[in-house]
C-alpha cells in the first residue's frame, strides 16, 4: 500500500509542479490588443473614431489605404509617409511617421483593429504578412 501511497504523492507533485508551470506561463504571456495599440500610437492623430483631422490627418474609415493592398498599408506603418493624400474632397499634408518600433505582432494587431472597425470590414492582417514586408520579401 506504501508503493500506491508514494507514487500518487509522486505524480501529485509533478502534476501540481506542471499545473503551476503552465499558470506562470500563462500570466506571462501578453495578449496583443489592437485597440491598445491605437489608442496608444494612432488616436491622437486619426482620432478615436478613425475619422481623423480634416486638412491633417486622413481618416482610417472606408479609404483605399486602408481597405485596399495589405502590403502597402504595412509597409505604411513600417516607413511612414510623406506625400499629400487626397480622399474624397479634402487633402491631407501631415507626415506618418514610421511605426516600426512595433514589433510584428503588435502591427499585426493594429493593422487588424483598423482594417476591422470604423465602418471597415476588411481581412485581418497576419503577423507572417508584417514580417514577409518587414523583411522585405
Amino acid at each position: 500500500m506504501r508503493a500506491t501511497n508514494s507514487t500518487t504523492m509522486y505524480y501529485s507533485f509533478f502534476l501540481c509542479l506542471f499545473l503551476a508551470a503552465s499558470i506562470f506561463s500563462f500570466a506571462q504571456t501578453p495578449v496583443v490588443s489592437g485597440e491598445k495599440i491605437y489608442a496608444n500610437n494612432c488616436l491622437t492623430c486619426h482620432q478615436a473614431d478613425g475619422m481623423g483631422v480634416i486638412g491633417m490627418n486622413p481618416p482610417l474609415s472606408k479609404t483605399k489605404w486602408v481597405l485596399g493592398d495589405k502590403n502597402q498599408l504595412i509597409t505604411i506603418l513600417l516607413k511612414g509617409m510623406k506625400q499629400t493624400l487626397e480622399i474624397g474632397d479634402e487633402f491631407y499634408e501631415n507626415p506618418m511617421p514610421a511605426q516600426s518600433h512595433l514589433n510584428d505582432k503588435e502591427m499585426a494587431a493594429v493593422l487588424t483593429y483598423v482594417r476591422s472597425h470604423f465602418g471597415n470590414k476588411a481581412s485581418a492582417v497576419s503577423e507572417a504578412e508584417v514580417k514577409k514586408v518587414r523583411l522585405g520579401n
